[in-house]
């Protein structure tokens, strides 16, 4: 147990496997106090299983820490309610949420249905408004009723897919680009009442990523696992921490050892006439500007 999130009050979604199992027990080791929420689904959302959030509350009573499950949707507004409630009746106070939940519907786009497209949409981008929505109400009210700022907590999860694309996963990419967009206005909107947002795009070895990359995510035979979801972890619980007070808006990207900073879309190559375009002269200067470009990453897959 270490003293960086001692007293700290974190709420996880999809906390019951993977990433955010590991995010849980990593906080929890850090002194927070958790609410493990996870419905149980499997990859593309189905079913419904307590078993994943019981247990990984469970491991942290069991290393001496505190924690509670939550068996809510994210995406209810209702529910979301009923977690941030959680924390405040069972722990007090609630510092930071952790939006890890999601599953995926992977298909070509031509190929895509509209229901596949709404519940990805649902479970990442509401999710995410969800959850956030319902703790900034607290966060706000505590902030106007004491009359200084709070200290809090907001990290996205967004990804390699959301940043630059990725084949079969439309909807994914799409969904979580827009996470990406969302963290950096809430930065923008919420500094003024002490919260942070920042985003996470993590890569490991998860259920989602294991049935989209197969052999490429297995464990070495020894050395050093890059793939290892723990890996993850620390950045989360360093986000979570006091110590993180002055970064905001930035997404990381992690996997292994690695911390990446994005850089995100900036202005590039320009051509200004300063006069109206004639159609049939963009073609010479898009073909400019092409040429002054830096490439973009390559859509995973291609």
């Amino acid at each position: 147990m270490t003293e960086l999130c001692k007293g700290r009050v974190v709420l996880i979604t999809g906390a019951g496997r993977g990433l955010g199992r590991e995010y849980a027990l990593e906080l929890a080791r850090a002194g927070a106090k958790i609410v493990v929420n996870d419905l149980g689904v499997t990859n593309h959302g189905e079913a419904a299983d307590d078993q994943p959030a019981d247990q990984v509350v469970a491991e942290i009573k069991a290393m001496g820490g505190e924690a509670v499950a939550h068996y809510g949707d994210v995406a209810d507004m209702t529910s979301a309610g009923d977690m941030v409630n959680t924390a405040l009746e069972i722990f007090g106070d609630l510092h930071a949420v952790v939006n890890n939940a999601g599953f995926v519907r992977d298909r070509m786009f031509v190929s895509a249905t509209e229901d596949e497209w709404d519940a990805i949409m649902r479970v990442h981008l509401k999710g995410h408004f969800a959850i956030s929505s319902n703790a900034c109400a607290y966060w706000r009210g505590k902030a106007k009723k004491t009359g200084g700022k709070v200290d809090a907590r907001i990290i996205n999860t967004t990804s390699g897919a959301g940043l630059q694309g990725s084949m079969a996963q439309a909807a994914y990419s799409s969904a979580k680009g827009g996470i990406a967009s969302l963290t950096l206005v809430q930065a923008a909107e919420l500094g003024r009442y002490g919260i942070t947002a920042n985003a996470l795009a993590p890569a490991a070895r998860t259920r989602m990523t294991e049935g989209a990359f197969g052999a490429a995510m297995a464990a070495p035979e020894d050395g050093f696992d890059e793939n290892d979801p723990s890996n993850c972890a620390p950045i989360v619980a360093w986000l979570c921490s006091k110590a993180s007070a002055n970064v905001t808006g930035q997404v990381f990207e992690v996997k292994g050892g690695m911390i990446m900073l994005q850089d995100g879309w900036r202005e590039g190559p320009t051509v200004d006439i300063k006069a109206r375009w004639n159609p049939v002269d963009i073609t010479g200067a898009v073909e400019k500007l092409m040429d002054e470009a830096t490439p973009a990453r390559k859509v995973w897959g291609t």
